[in-house]
């Protein structure tokens, strides 16, 4: 099996003008610098790119941009889950045919289904694309999550070739190296705990902090790849107080509003978030300071 990618995928905030519009030109920028800064791929219309506040003409038009824009340079990996099947295999056909290299699917929310159900969920959105596929456990948001012998059994599924997990559960992530062997590539979707993860066989990390800081992400995952385990950690450590700040609320409130302090865009969000409070705004006034990022 070869991964969709090795070290580090941006997943990509969505900037909005003051209006709530779409700033695609901002979004143009933002790919630009991810690319500028050697990141490995790029997760667009992810949660952190707040897809479930567009609509499905704007999530898959941000998914044709960013291709556009990316021109094969990178792996673009669409985010494409949602709680209703049907839904979701429509977005990944679109995404597929806006020239997505591979698709991220994050488990049913709200409607929690059952393990057998999460089979014939995935399964479905498998048989109806030919591009591969990232399933996505961040029980956190979700209410529910992917247990290992339910990777195990869609492991098997043609096309379903890794996994994000966001559990924070190293033993989770063991669990499923141990059932799915290389049939699966296993990505952090936490980024303080990007190299633990490695440390068991992960691949890398989709990463929230790389919006802001995607050299130090990447080159921390890199590192790993090299065999230098030592600066890896070392990085780990160093990253750890921004990660905690970039999660004091709701992802993407900090990482949006840090970026807008770096002039990366404006740094709107659409209701439900809101703007970081000042407790936020402060501290990572002095996180992107110390880390000279403003």
């Amino acid at each position: 099996m070869t991964p969709i990618f090795k070290g580090c995928a941006t997943a990509l905030i969505t900037p909005f003008t003051a209006a709530g519009d779409i700033d695609y030109p901002a979004l143009d920028n933002l790919v630009e610098y991810q690319l500028d800064n050697g990141i490995d791929a790029l997760v667009i219309t992810g949660t952190t790119g707040e897809a479930s506040t567009l609509t499905d003409p704007e999530h898959i038009a941000v998914i044709a941009r960013a291709v556009k824009q990316v021109r094969g340079r990178v792996p673009v990996i669409a985010g494409t889950g949602s709680n209703h099947t049907e839904h979701g295999v429509n977005l990944s056909r679109a995404a597929q045919d806006a020239g997505a290299d591979a698709l991220l699917l994050v488990t049913p929310y709200y409607n929690k289904t059952t393990q057998a159900g999460l089979i014939a969920h995935y399964t479905a959105t498998a048989q109806a694309v030919d591009i591969p596929i990232i399933l996505y456990s961040v029980p956190g948001r979700t209410g529910m999550g992917i247990t290992p012998e339910t990777m195990a059994a869609l492991s098997q599924v043609k096309g379903i070739v890794g996994l994000k997990d966001a559990t924070g559960d190293l033993g989770y992530a063991v669990k499923v190296r141990q059932l799915c062997g290389d049939r699966i590539a296993l990505y952090s979707g936490n980024d303080d705990v990007a190299v633990p993860l490695m440390s068991v066989g992960g691949l890398g990390v989709i990463s929230v902090l790389s919006n802001i800081m995607p050299r130090a992400t990447r080159d921390m995952t890199a590192a790993f790849l090299a065999g230098d385990v030592q600066k890896a950690g070392r990085d780990q450590v160093a990253l750890k107080g921004i990660i905690d700040a970039l999660f004091m609320e709701t992802n993407p409130i900090p990482v949006k509003y840090a970026a807008a302090r770096m002039g990366l865009c404006e740094g709107h969000l659409r209701m439900p978030l809101v703007t970081a409070s000042e407790a936020v705004q402060n501290k990572m006034d002095a996180l992107l300071k110390q880390h000279g990022l403003i």
